[in-house]
């Protein structure tokens, strides 16, 4: 009986960074001791990363506005913030490679 076998090379690319930078704004919005409309934060960051966003880019800059704005009117933590921005330019140099 043959096993199929685990590909060995990948190649790495912008939409791996992107969901990479996702995940960790997830887990800061999680790992935070709550603030005022975190959940919502994570009903929009899920529907960000979901596959219907992913096979639509264009869709994740309004849901990433959506999140920012949140987490500002919600006093969200330094850290959470700061992920914000890395989803922010990750999800800028993704549209830009994929839309040149």
């Amino acid at each position: 009986m043959i096993f199929p076998t685990e590909g060995t090379g990948y190649e790495k690319t912008i939409l791996s960074d992107l969901q990479g930078a996702w995940i960790l704004l997830r887990e800061s919005v999680v790992d935070t001791e709550g603030f005022d409309g975190w959940d919502r934060v994570l009903f929009h960051i899920d529907e960000a990363m979901s596959w219907e966003s992913v096979r639509n880019l264009d869709g994740m800059p309004p849901l990433l506005l959506i999140i920012r704005n949140l987490c500002l009117q919600g006093g969200a933590p330094r850290e959470v913030m700061e992920n914000v921005e890395a989803v922010h330019d990750i999800l800028h140099e993704a549209l830009h490679e994929y839309y040149k």
